[in-house]
């Protein structure tokens, strides 16, 4: 039942009802969600209504199911929890409830149900869908509706999205809130840790995840902690001795700090609680430490939803809508889920059951396959973290007398030293000797190379822009030095970490490879920059990261706004040629309209933002927020947009601009870029290693590698991390405007969730289906 997101120009929801509720716990990005099956309901001319308070206020009717407009969820997208209430129903789980909110809903012809909420909720839900016919025929019998209604409503369509900061369902890779609770907790653990490097403390942090370990287990991955205690997986007796031997093997190293994190549900191997308080007095006891504790508690649920949340969110939202429209009575209720970067659907009571067999399994002590049933995004997090957070002694580590150099090439972008730290541990793990290469290709023409070392990278994951340093200057003018400082150092292979410059300039290593035998050696790039326009993966290290600063900078611009009325925000950003930190921008933000270089326009359509804004000047949204990519059109510029809008826009609204320039490359990585850097580092420094020994020659004693497949970017592509060969990809690469080919049917299918959830009158300007 995999499903990808399809517009149709046929797609119409004429003479539907949809009916929308969040239930069991809030998450931030709910409201995002909300908003997007409204404007897509709307928008494919069906009726929505708000539930307000959850499966009570389907029970209690009345005000509570209200039909809402394109206008009842503006400003919702950055707020936090959801306008429309969640509560517990108890009436709800008996029969008599379930028939009541069965006539509440025929009242009003809602035969199409979103629901947004855990896996308690949409458990209810499918009962209720199942019980359906049998609830109206109940209804019809006490004379509460006729037979015609009962023919009518004959099927109950379910469609379920899952808000949940747990993460703790099983069929998707993220629920909805996860990524903002994440920002909470490392935000917290960044203050912290500025604290505790000041007394040399270790801080026990507890956070949130009763029955599921995903927050502990990222945000350890995510701040490089000390220890971790998640109930998926118990430490192992004699635990108590292996923590304090490595604590104080970290002081010992000069660590001025150490961080636990505990989950609230984490267990021993006899499933016995470990509390935060149980880690502190053994810390305090055994080591002396100065030791305190930080319960996070529903600071994790709080706040604005990150860019991540809300750009899924929105995705759910408008699959969701598409799934019920495609519904038939032999349908069986489905899940919008996550898969990769693919919004896909999934039978909902498959998912449940297996969010249930989780528990079962760590209920009776089989925690292997409780860690296999969470899925391989959880299963790849644990792996990675136990590879990068505690190194075995010397003696143990294998020895390959191979030399691996990791460099950073292009601009800065936040997640970069995350990736550098995860391929040095992983490198020495492998038994690998690890160069570090400061200031790129130019730096490494100068003999600028260090032998690194684990305790080196510590504390590197949570460090914005580049701690090696970083060049935009491709290794073409210097090969002959490049060649000879690897022959001087012995490299025998090289990981290379940036944007567009990073690819080329493996392109270039790969080509020079007849005149020079140091390069024939394995090659890996790391997609890492802000502008995301790498060939061949549809995330890079450090977009995420840019995103958010982009879209709290459109928070704060539309508030403002909203005070002073009547005023549009021109915002240019970043990118190059490519339009995703724009197009996901005003994705995010809620923006009116977006120029991106993929997505070409005219006077007309500009001509026609500006008549869509002057008809928003007359509603009760009187503010407008247009983003631009800074190369989207050479004539026009951010500053005759401006000067357009501002004379067309005389006596109806005034304009202002404003470049958000390198503000969008600095900063703390995100939760995403660091994770998101330092799996597929790991990943990459495991290719490499695999490679070395393929083409490593006995006869000779050394590497020697000179296929296409010795020299590959590793990247998300869709679903899967794919190593891809340089030279393959550039028969896919627009040299001249630095993107890849196929990004424009990309973000031509993103911008059409944009435009569906865009302003009303702005949709009626064009025909986005086609």
């Amino acid at each position: 039942m995999d499903h990808q997101p399809k517009f149709f120009e046929n797609l119409s929801g004429t003479g539907k009802a949809i009916g929308v509720l969040t239930s069991g716990g809030d998450a931030q990005g709910m409201n995002a969600a909300v908003r997007a099956v409204v404007r897509m309901g709307i928008y494919v001319k069906a009726k929505v209504y708000f539930v307000y308070e959850g499966y009570q206020g389907m029970v209690d009717g009345g005000d509570n199911i209200v039909e809402v407009s394109w206008e009842s969820v503006s400003s919702i997208l950055q707020v936090g929890g959801t306008v429309i209430g969640s509560a517990r129903c108890k009436s709800f789980r008996t029969r008599e409830g379930r028939l009541q909110a069965a006539y509440n809903l025929v009242q009003r012809g809602i035969t199409n149900l979103c629901v947004i909420g855990g896996d308690g909720s949409l458990t209810g839900a499918n009962l209720f869908r199942e019980e359906w016919s049998g609830l109206l025929e109940e209804l019809a019998q006490k004379g509460k509706i006729d037979q015609e209604a009962v023919k009518k409503y004959a099927y109950l369509n379910i469609v379920g999205m899952v808000g949940s900061i747990d993460n703790d369902f099983c069929g998707t890779d993220m629920t909805i809130g996860t990524d903002s609770a994440l920002h909470r907790i490392i935000e917290v653990v960044d203050a912290i840790m500025t604290t505790a490097q000041s007394h040399q403390r270790t801080f026990v942090l507890e956070v949130m995840g009763r029955h599921c370990g995903y927050l502990a287990l990222v945000s350890a991955l995510a701040c490089g902690a000390d220890w971790v205690f998640i109930p998926e997986y118990p430490p192992e007796e004699g635990w108590e001795d292996s923590m304090c031997v490595k604590l104080s093997e970290n002081r010992a190293r000069k660590k001025r700090l150490n961080i636990i994190i505990v989950a609230e549900g984490a267990i021993d191997c006899h499933n016995k609680p470990i509390t935060s308080e149980k880690v502190k007095d053994l810390v305090v006891q055994r080591l002396g430490f100065d030791t305190r504790v930080t319960i996070l508690g529903h600071v994790q649920r709080g706040g604005t939803p990150s860019a991540f949340d809300r750009i899924l969110a929105s995705r759910m939202g408008v699959e969701a809508v598409l799934a019920l429209l495609e519904g038939t009575p032999d349908t069986p209720a489905c899940v919008v889920s996550l898969s990769g970067n693919q919004a896909v659907r999934l039978p909902l009571m498959e998912c449940v059951q297996m969010t249930q067999e989780v528990q079962k399994a760590m209920d009776e002590g089989r925690f292997v396959e409780a860690v296999r049933l969470r899925g391989r995004s959880f299963e790849n997090n644990l792996n990675t973290y136990k590879l990068l957070s505690h190194k075995k002694p010397d003696a143990e580590l294998p020895k390959t007398n191979f030399n691996v150099a990791v460099l950073n090439v292009g601009a800065p972008a936040a997640g970069m030293n995350a990736a550098v730290r995860a391929a040095v541990r992983v490198g020495i793990t492998e038994g690998h000797k690890m160069f570090a290469v400061i200031d790129g290709f130019e730096g490494f023409s100068r003999g600028k190379i260090k032998e690194i070392s684990w305790g080196d990278v510590g504390g590197w994951t949570g460090q914005g822009g580049s701690i090696l340093g970083t060049k935009r200057t491709l290794p073409a003018k210097y090969l002959e030095k490049i060649a000879d400082q690897m022959r001087t150092n012995n490299i025998n292979a090289l990981m290379v970490i940036g944007g567009f410059e990073a690819y080329e300039s493996c392109l270039q290593l790969h080509e020079a490879r007849s005149r020079f035998e140091e390069f024939c050696v394995p090659i890996c790039v790391l997609p890492a920059t802000i502008s995301n326009n790498v060939p061949g993966t549809d995330f890079s290290i450090g977009a995420d990261t840019a995103l958010n600063a982009i879209v709290e900078t459109c928070d704060r611009i539309k508030q403002s706004a909203s005070g002073t009325k009547r005023r549009v925000f021109i915002i240019e950003t970043m990118g190059g040629y490519c339009g995703y930190l724009a197009n996901m921008g005003a994705l995010a933000a809620g923006a009116d309209a977006a120029y991106i270089f993929e997505e070409q326009f005219d006077i007309r359509e500009l001509q026609a933002n500006v008549e869509h804004l002057t008809e928003k000047m007359k509603t009760s949204i009187q503010r407008g927020l247009v983003l631009r990519n800074e190369n989207c059109n050479e004539n026009y510029t951010t500053d005759f947009i401006y000067q357009l809008y501002s004379e067309e826009g005389k006596g109806v609204f005034d304009c202002r601009k404003n470049v958000l320039g390198h503000m969008q490359q600095g900063g703390a990585p995100s939760p995403f870029d660091r994770n998101f850097g330092t799996k597929i580092s790991a990943k990459a420094m495991q290719w490499i290693s695999k490679k070395l020994k393929e083409t490593y020659r006995k006869g000779a004693g050394k590497v020697f590698a000179n296929t296409d497949d010795s020299v590959c970017l590793l990247g998300m592509r869709r679903r899967n991390l794919v190593f891809q060969p340089v030279a393959e990809l550039k028969n896919e690469t627009d040299f001249v405007h630095r993107i890849p080919m196929e990004q424009c049917s990309q973000l031509q299918m993103q911008a059409k969730y944009r435009h569906s959830l865009a302003s009303e009158h702005c949709r009626v300007q064009k025909s986005y289906f086609n």
